[in-house]
């Protein structure tokens, strides 16, 4: 049986547990600040997964201004999903997934037109699922991770 999982908008209550699960996932780790400033600017797409009242994974994104990777002509609005992890035992249950579907539907409220990440270009297992997810390989930044590790850029145009 498939435990049922809730999603919904990070709470600084909830600091703790995020700098938790970012410490344990991921090797970029972020200040209590960084975390704080992005809920305040950009509650929508600041979302937790919740599994029997324990907040398990999250996503967290911010909105920019920049060229578009789509080679639309101009200035675009972008979502740019910053972190996204869940606990590795609660992995491959469809957390990650309904994060990105629901922070990219999110993003629309800040008038969003794509959504970009980067993701390590060594973590096969992300890239299938933002593949399956309708995102592209935009390019390779070289070196971006402080421990030299390059990552994959990877967009998604947001439909209406």
């Amino acid at each position: 049986m498939q435990a049922t999982f809730t999603l919904r908008q990070f709470q600084p209550d909830d600091l703790d547990r995020i700098i938790h699960i970012n410490r344990v996932c991921l090797p970029e780790n972020y200040s209590p600040n960084f975390f704080i400033d992005l809920h305040e600017r950009y509650s929508a797409t600041f979302l937790v997964a919740e599994l029997g009242g324990d907040v398990v994974g999250y996503i967290m994104c911010r909105m920019e201004r920049g060229f578009s990777n789509f080679g639309l002509f101009g200035v675009s609005k972008k979502g740019h999903v910053v972190s996204i992890a869940v606990l590795p035992e609660y992995q491959r249950k469809g957390m990650g997934v309904a994060l990105m579907e629901e922070a990219m539907k999110n993003m629309r409220l800040y008038r969003a037109k794509e959504c970009y990440l980067e993701v390590r270009v060594s973590n096969v297992a992300a890239v299938e699922m933002y593949k399956k997810l309708g995102f592209e390989k935009v390019r390779t930044s070289k070196g971006y991770y402080a421990d030299g590790e390059s990552a994959l850029v990877m967009a998604k145009k947001i439909e209406k």
